[in-house]
């Protein structure tokens, strides 16, 4: 009785086989890659998001310790820097917020409990060269901001804003030889109830539009 060989696969079968398996190991290595880049960029994403959050927190602390004192202006905006006082456990803190090089920077000058100190220390946040030297980075990607006051019951822009406070009349000799609207000294501004921020980003930061923020002032403890 003859035996029946088992018959094999040809090599045009193999071949098939072989370019199935390839085509499929190709397709499920996309997928994968696919996978950890939408990993990546969702990580990204949150930890773009987070120091955002974390920005606007600083932010919004140093505005809502902010010190309306008698000597200085609580909270001056001259189109691009933020310039502020605010209440610190070992005294007084100027600090400045302003937009240069694609960035959100922010300066604190040493807290004092001296009134010629923090003169001086409000004098040097209103030097650019002293601001770039040693402010710290925040928040990069940021292009441009604006910045509004809300007094009563409408929002207007910061630096049109001009309710001066000068709640007690000049002494008796003072103000003789000065011509209209000569100042001695920064100028006082009341203190508006609330600040909105807008941050433009650029192109290339991953924030797809504007930011804007509104905060209450001096409300902290």
């Amino acid at each position: 009785m003859a035996l029946k060989h088992a018959r094999g696969f040809t090599l045009v079968e193999v071949l098939i086989a072989l370019l199935v398996m390839a085509v499929m190991s190709g397709l499920a290595w996309r997928g994968v890659d696919a996978m950890l880049r939408s990993r990546e960029q969702s990580q990204t994403h949150l930890e773009r998001s987070a120091r955002l959050q974390t920005v606007m927190a600083q932010l919004q602390q140093d505005l809502e310790q902010i010190h309306e004192g008698k000597e200085l202006p609580a909270l001056q905006f001259d189109g691009r820097h933020l310039r502020l006082t605010r209440r610190h456990p070992q005294g007084v803190q100027v600090v400045v917020w302003f937009v240069v090089d694609g960035a959100l920077r922010r300066w604190a000058d040493a807290p004092t409990s001296r009134l010629d100190a923090l003169r001086r220390s409000f004098e040097r946040g209103g030097q650019p060269l002293t601001l770039a030297g040693s402010a710290l980075e925040t928040q990069p990607g940021v292009s441009d901001w604006q910045l509004a006051y809300f007094f009563g019951n409408a929002w207007s822009n910061a630096q049109s804003t001009g309710d001066f406070d000068d709640p007690s009349p000049p002494k008796e000799g003072q103000g003789q030889g000065q011509t209209p609207g000569q100042n001695v000294g920064p100028q006082r501004v009341t203190l508006p109830q609330g600040l909105r921020i807008t941050l433009q980003f650029a192109p290339q930061s991953g924030f797809g539009g504007p930011l804007m923020r509104q905060f209450l002032l001096g409300r902290g403890p």
